[in-house]
């Protein structure tokens, strides 16, 4: 219990610990469980390829400290979606994916969300990278999903708004849809039951880097993000609307941050 009460002031502190701690657990979890389709020597690849890059963009920006953290998550990410054969990829992929948060700037922010700029950066450019659609089983999904829940309930996170709104306005397009379309509701929910959206719901779209600063531009941006995505799948006939739609609308939180501003998030 006291090992408990201790992990638990541990994650209320920074709740970058939670997510740490959660995304280790599922890459584990669906390493030696679940067959996920990456190795351990291709985790190993893209975690200290990315804690690397950041740890020599500190030097060379002049940083005070080395802040594993931030990295680290980014990179669980990548191991949990990016999907390669060639372990060079692989590792380019998690160069780009930090090197992004250090050259793309405004206002002493970063402009896109690094795992969805590092993806979508190598699916443009080479042709030879994509991203695992997620299917975990729904006992993973489901406690992952719990997983996510919790997170949000521990850390009281203050970008928790932007993740309950765009998964109100992403579900309420795809439920909008099917009923216009006379379409079953179980094509929505096996649409729902993703693991890639988890991911994308509760540790990229929310983070506050890279999120508008007020509430309102917040919820504006997570409509916007959630229209572009079902643009994307089902007007373009794209995969990865996802990651598309959240790169081309990263794009405009300088902007609506500009019409809508709000108090800077600063981690503890």
């Amino acid at each position: 219990m006291r090992f408990q009460f201790y992990l638990s002031q541990i994650w209320q502190s920074d709740p970058r610990y939670y997510q740490i701690t959660i995304l280790s657990l599922l890459l584990i979890y669906g390493i030696t469980r679940l067959n996920f389709e990456v190795e351990i020597l291709s985790a190993f690849i893209i975690i200290s390829t990315a804690l690397l890059t950041q740890f020599f963009c500190t030097r060379f920006f002049k940083l005070p400290y080395f802040d594993f953290r931030s990295p680290l998550i980014s990179s669980l990410s990548l191991c949990l979606l990016l999907r390669t054969n060639l372990l060079l990829l692989m590792s380019l992929t998690a160069i780009i994916t930090i090197l992004s948060k250090f050259i793309f700037r405004w206002n002493n922010k970063h402009i896109f969300n690094p795992t969805t700029f590092g993806l979508v950066t190598m699916m443009l450019l080479t042709g030879q990278v994509w991203v695992s659609p997620g299917q975990w089983g729904s006992t993973a999904f489901f406690g992952f999903l719990m997983a996510c829940f919790g997170g949000m309930v521990i850390n009281r996170a203050a970008r928790s708004d932007v993740t309950f709104a765009f998964l109100f306005f992403y579900i309420a397009i795809l439920f909008g849809r099917a009923l216009w379309l006379g379409d079953p509701l179980t094509i929505p929910l096996h649409q729902l039951e993703n693991g890639a959206l988890l991911l994308f719901a509760f540790f990229m779209i929310s983070d506050p880097k890279t999120t508008p600063d007020s509430r309102a531009g917040r919820i504006l941006f997570a409509f916007l993000v959630a229209l572009g995505a079902n643009f994307i799948y089902f007007w373009l006939y794209r995969t990865n609307g996802l990651f598309w739609s959240l790169a081309f609308f990263g794009l405009f939180v300088p902007l609506i941050d500009w019409l809508l501003p709000g108090k800077r998030y600063q981690w503890k």
